[in-house]
């Protein structure tokens, strides 16, 4: 059992944590959540011992063993199966002493321990997580020096997933990850067989993974059980019954203050009006939580060029005069939103440098429409920011003709307002920093969105604010990425990169997801005929998807007007609540009724808006389910 009594934790005298109590049984897998910059690292590195609370205890199992993925990514001549199998410290220990000893009893009872805790099974262990992080057996051979930072802090994970601590702590374990990793990753911890604390911002994750959801908020833990749909569902329920009573207690409240106010300077009256200033008193305040800001990215929406925007015929690319993708026959169309699948070190990236302009074809022709204006993100965007100069700077340096007010509306449609796009880059958080390059990326309002990796920093209200924009997006969109829900919620189109080709995967991301759980083959990937600006050309058709949905595009162009209704009807609900309330109040005051005429209009508007209210509910239902069936 862990126990947290009373914890207070400061960093840089800002408290993160304040006289918060938690108690989490062991062998259970629970999913931290909260904003960006709310302390959940900070709570890892509490539970990791790494840092001690200001006040308060944590208790812990003394002999309990925690581990997280290490900062610093493994390097040198070691190979990935070493590293791995170097993480369970008494296997190496005791292989050492064993090679080094010369005492027949010792090396006896070596040989026993080694026996006990399966030490022969431990190299075909370490082999099977780090196939599954996407290192082939040649690659688990090689130094780790011939890898990328990236992949090597998948070696890290390969090595406390190997060891199986009492306690693992992962915070964003798919940052690293392609898609194939993630996916393979999910199914591993749902079978881990011990305590797992979990940061994550993906929610499908998050939905697989936990069977309880520790929440972080206002300085405080609260556990939920279940995943996370199932902690969101029970978050509005609770809020909702918080509003409900608010209500009721100041509708009460205003009624006791009429009688109050009308008798408490009569003498005769005193006594009762003073017994309901301590009935006031007693009711005491229902404390709301304060909402969470609402993240809203504007994407701009320019005039699509005729399609073709891109034509690929016998095209190949690479690096260094070395291909990596060849006879590229594909087209993008306007309408086209397409999912590039393949693990990483396939050629994704390369893909969309080449469809950006950022590569040149080393062969074969790339035709673009005329005056065609692509978006590009890259994972290593946020890197290149300038660090000391903020995003109003930066975005600056890009318009200089524009005017600063101008300026900070772009921002802030970004959700950057007037603190964030005065702090340098340096400060901000990933996700901000993020925010800022898809800021950025929109200077020229493009036709085409190119997306590697854009969520890897951004939490989970970000990433459904991204949604939305990409579904309103009139252009195209290619988009890499991890993140399971983003796909299915963006992209039509898959195409599978692999063995240096780029084809249709014929079937829709659960037949993928499913494909890479167990190995089941899809229909043969197909390549369809399409016409081109300049005759007959080829490219991956579209992905079917579920049977029972509409064309892609016409899906598209349902759900961004179906959402943008949903958003306004709730705004109507909560203008129309709040209005009832200030009627029932009304009403609740005997002083109302000594004028009829304001007794009746304020009775009749209430009538009034309760039967709006049930119109709009019901509306709010219709759109729900007409958007539910459509995604």
């Amino acid at each position: 059992m862990i126990t947290l009594s009373g914890v207070t934790v400061r960093i840089k005298g800002r408290a993160l944590l304040e006289g918060t109590n938690l108690r989490l049984p062991p062998d259970t897998r629970y999913g931290l959540v909260g904003r960006n910059g709310t302390g959940k690292s900070t709570l890892l590195r509490l539970l990791a011992r790494e840092i001690e609370p200001d006040q308060g205890t944590l208790s812990m199992p003394e002999r309990l063993i925690v581990g997280s993925v290490a900062q610093e990514a493994p390097g040198g001549s070691t190979t990935p199966l070493d590293a791995v199998l170097a993480a369970d410290a008494e296997r190496a220990s005791l292989i050492a002493e064993r090679e080094r000893g010369d005492d027949p009893m010792r090396i006896g009872e070596v040989e026993a321990r080694l026996h006990e805790i399966g030490a022969d099974a431990a190299p075909a262990k370490a082999a099977r997580i780090l196939k599954g992080l996407g290192f082939d057996d040649a690659a688990q051979a090689r130094p780790l020096a011939d890898f990328s930072g990236g992949w090597r802090m998948r070696v890290a994970l390969g090595a406390v997933l190997f060891r199986e601590p009492d306690l693992l702590l992962l915070d964003e374990p798919t940052n690293h990850l392609d898609l194939e990793s993630a996916v393979w990753l999910t199914e591993h911890l749902k079978r881990y067989p011990r305590t797992l604390i979990l940061v994550s911002h993906d929610r499908a994750l998050l939905n697989e993974v936990p069977e309880q959801i520790i929440h972080l908020g206002q300085r405080r833990l609260t556990l939920y059980r279940g995943n996370y749909d199932a902690f969101a569902k029970k978050r509005a329920e609770q809020d909702a019954l918080q509003a409900k009573e608010k209500e009721k207690i100041e509708a009460r409240k205003a009624h006791l203050q009429s009688f109050v106010d009308r008798f408490r300077y009569k003498a005769s009256k005193a006594r009762q009006a003073q017994a309901r200033l301590k009935m006031i008193e007693k009711l005491g305040e229902v404390e709301l939580r304060p909402p969470e800001p609402e993240v809203v990215f504007k994407l701009p929406h320019p005039t699509p060029p005729s399609p073709p925007m891109i034509t690929l015929e016998d095209a190949a690319v690479g690096y260094d005069g070395r291909p990596v993708l060849r006879k590229l026959n594909l087209r993008l169309d306007p309408d086209d939103r397409i999912a590039l699948l393949g693990a990483n070190g396939n050629g994704k990236s390369t893909l969309a440098k080449l469809l950006a302009g950022r590569l040149a074809p080393m062969d074969g022709e790339v035709v673009r429409a005329r005056d065609l204006r692509v978006g590009f993100f890259a994972q290593h965007q946020i890197e290149d920011l300038d660090p000391t100069a903020s995003a109003l700077a930066h975005l600056r340096a890009l318009r200089p003709d524009t005017r600063e007010q101008a300026i900070r509306a772009e921002l802030a449609r970004f959700g950057l307002g007037a603190e964030k796009c005065e702090t340098p880059a340096g400060q901000l958080s990933g996700g901000e920093k993020a925010r800022l390059a898809l800021c950025l990326l929109c200077v020229d309002a493009p036709q085409l969105l190119i997306l590697d990796e854009p969520t890897n920093h951004l939490d989970i209200d970000s990433r459904e604010a991204l949604v939305e924009a990409l579904a309103e997006f009139p252009g195209g969109v290619v988009i890499v990425s991890h993140d399971l829900q983003l796909l299915e919620l963006t992209a039509d189109r898959l195409w599978l990169v692999k063995d240096g080709r780029v084809e249709r995967f014929d079937g829709d991301l659960e037949d993928y997801r499913r494909f890479l759980k167990d190995g089941t083959t899809p229909a043969p990937p197909q390549v369809t005929a399409r016409a081109t600006a300049g005759g007959a050309g080829a490219g991956p058709g579209p992905a079917p998807g579920s049977k029972n949905r509409p064309d892609p595009a016409a899906r598209r162009q349902q759900l961004a007007p179906l959402r943008k209704e949903l958003k306004q009807v709730e705004r109507e609900l909560d203008a129309l609540e709040r209005r009832k309330g200030e009627l029932a109040a009304t009403l609740a005051d005997p002083a109302t009724f000594a004028e009829s005429t304001t007794a009746e209009a304020a009775g009749r508007e209430l009538r009034e808006v309760e039967q709006r209210l049930a119109r709009l509910e019901e509306r709010w239902l219709e759109v729900g389910d007409a958007i539910d069936a459509l995604v």
